[in-house]
């Protein structure tokens, strides 16, 4: 019997990446997963963000851990759209029990160059779309009257400082905030919340030009050879990036009952990067 049999989870930024590794950990420990992502670029964005198609691959991986799992295509700039999800994915699947609000994009430009667009996108999905996210789903925790945990996916970044990200910092941190609030509003309802603090993970976030560059700047066409040159050298422990699985690790800590009392705590997975 797994850690999360018979729980429900919700979980955004699902397609690929660190929120496919969410899911596929939580269903192998008994979660049946609402799942939710975009397949369309976002505009801001330096990288390709999910495509059609990478949500199937995740709906695969579920269900060939013989869990279900319910997929839906929505930004987490609509809350509306996220709420209509969270209530049909109730309804089917009977509760839920967990949010994990993993969305997120990435983008880089001083902070003094920057235009508009770039950061008011970066905070609308970053930083309000967690809100939103929380604002649709956790309500179902709370009906269901047995307690539960939301995780957000914050960032290294919150507490040390690159140049040129300013805008992602700004929300990563404010997220701390927020946690640290819905912390005090959902004890009484044995709701735990927690921030989970990832250094560099091996997602197409990171492994991308733009990131070479930011970490690189000395090289006109950095490698990803070079930028993990860079970025082992910012970790204590001799490695450049973490995997997706090490932060699902963390998150199934903290959404389990190994982590039943722990909640407002800032989980830092980051091989000592931010000392």
């Amino acid at each position: 019997m797994g850690k999360l049999e018979g729980k429900v989870a919700f979980i955004t930024g699902a397609a690929r990446g660190q929120g496919r590794s969410h899911a596929i950990t939580l269903a192998r420990e008994g979660a049946d997963i609402i799942a939710v992502d975009v397949s369309e670029q976002i505009d801001t964005v330096p990288y390709p963000t999910a495509r059609p198609g990478d949500m199937d691959e995740t709906v695969r991986a579920v269900e060939a851990l013989d869990r279900r799992i319910i997929a839906a295509e929505a930004d987490v700039r609509d809350l509306a759209a996220l709420t209509r999800i969270a209530d049909d994915g109730a309804s089917q699947l009977g509760r839920i029990d967990i949010v994990l609000a993993n969305a997120g994009i990435n983008s880089m430009s001083p902070a003094l160059e920057m235009d508009e667009t770039t950061w008011q996108t970066m905070i609308d999905i970053n930083l309000t779309g967690v809100w939103k996210t929380i604002r649709a789903a956790a309500p179902h925790i709370v009906a269901g009257g047995r307690g539960g945990s939301v995780v957000i996916t914050s960032s290294l970044a919150a507490m040390h400082a690159n140049a040129n990200i300013a805008h992602y910092s700004a929300a990563k941190a404010g997220l701390v905030g927020m946690m640290q609030v819905l912390t005090i509003e959902l004890a009484p309802q044995s709701i735990r919340v927690n921030t989970v603090h990832p250094t560099t993970v091996a997602t197409e976030m990171i492994l991308n030009d733009s990131t070479y560059r930011l970490f690189r700047p000395d090289l006109d066409s950095p490698t990803r050879a070079d930028f993990e040159e860079a970025a082992r050298t910012l970790n204590r422990l001799p490695i450049s990036m973490t995997q997706p699985e090490d932060i699902s690790n963390a998150v199934l800590y903290l959404v389990s009952d190994d982590g039943r009392y722990v909640t407002g705590t800032t989980h830092i997975v980051d091989a000592g990067g931010r000392l």
